[in-house]
């Protein structure tokens, strides 16, 4: 909803302000003396995302030429997939080094670095007109998008009906210690970041069948893990694929925002990114029910049937889509 409440101010001072707001969540976070304080901070940070992934489409068509777009969405979410890489180990490496202050003052020189690389690089990015009050909601008038942020929300469910879990079930069903866990998930993320490098290639000329055939194949992966025991192998192989394409589906979605709303990419992104929030914090939920009623076998089950459920709404979205150009 950024969008609508600045208005036509130029992009790039926007993403300059939200970057300064980044460094003041930081130093906020660090210094805090009381508890108010530091939620304040972390609501700042909160804001900060929420602000930088609603423009992020809007922000890659700005910058680049319209068959360059999956690309560029392909970087922005390659970023995301290498901090979840490294972010964890290495916020537990500062941690005991320097407290956890001093892990989170981190982020404030990192954050001028961004800010002064976007002041010298970014071109002024000038909205011609101002989004209308209440444009996010109009957009639901279009029965492409409905079912488009339909699929994208139950995805995401389903993922992190899963997903949420992994570790209790790597516990339990695996037997997993700490350090086999810990190389688990860095091969999920290694693998997510991998498959947003590939990803654009399949988008390029296919993106209706990449964004159905993804959420099938990782309900086929959520049914293999439910059956694989004890095997700390397999479970590895399955992971690892599992991040492959978790990991790079959302580029799918944001470059189906890209070519859906052109015009309207800002406001569209604004929805996507409370819908995906809405979506994950539902999964969550939804796995936590099943798996405190029957364990890890009837959660992936469930996070199954979730994702067939938006693989059959990405086919519905791509037949509206067609009827929608003709």
């Amino acid at each position: 909803f950024i969008s609508s409440v600045v208005g036509r101010l130029d992009r790039k001072i926007l993403l300059l302000a939200l970057t300064a707001v980044m460094i003041v969540s930081g130093t906020m976070v660090a210094v805090a003396p009381n508890y108010v304080a530091f939620m304040v901070g972390r609501a700042l940070i909160g804001l900060v995302i929420g602000g930088f992934w609603s423009i992020s489409a809007a922000t890659a068509m700005r910058l680049v030429p319209d068959d360059q777009v999956p690309r560029a969405l392909a970087i922005f979410n390659g970023g995301n997939a290498l901090a979840t890489v490294i972010a964890a180990p290495l916020g537990s490496f500062l941690g005991s080094l320097i407290g956890w202050r001093g892990a989170f003052f981190c982020v404030v020189p990192v954050a001028v670095i961004v800010f002064v690389w976007q002041l010298l690089s970014l071109p002024p990015m000038k909205v011609e007109e101002r989004p209308p009050s209440g444009s996010v909601f109009k957009l639901l008038n279009r029965r492409v998008v409905v079912l488009g942020m339909a699929a994208v929300s139950v995805f995401f469910m389903g993922q992190f009906t899963l997903f949420t879990y992994l570790r209790p079930f790597l516990e339990t069903a695996i037997h997993a210690d700490v350090s086999t866990m810990s190389l688990l998930l860095l091969v999920m993320g290694a693998t997510g970041f991998i498959g947003t490098m590939l990803i654009g290639a399949f988008l390029k000329n296919g993106l209706y069948r990449t964004l159905i055939a993804i959420p099938m194949l990782m309900a086929a992966i959520a049914v293999a893990l439910a059956a694989v025991g004890g095997r700390v192998a397999a479970a590895a192989l399955l992971l690892g694929i599992w991040g492959l394409f978790a990991t790079s589906a959302p580029v799918g979605w944001w470059t189906w925002l890209s070519r859906t709303l052109p015009k309207d990419a800002e406001a569209g992104g604004g929805l996507m990114v409370a819908v995906i929030h809405l979506a994950i914090t539902s999964g969550a939920i939804v796995g936590g029910f099943f798996f405190d009623m029957s364990g890890y076998q009837v959660t992936f089950g469930a996070s199954a049937a979730l994702l067939m459920i938006a693989a059959a709404l990405a086919i519905l979205t791509s037949r509206e889509a067609q009827a929608w150009l003709t």
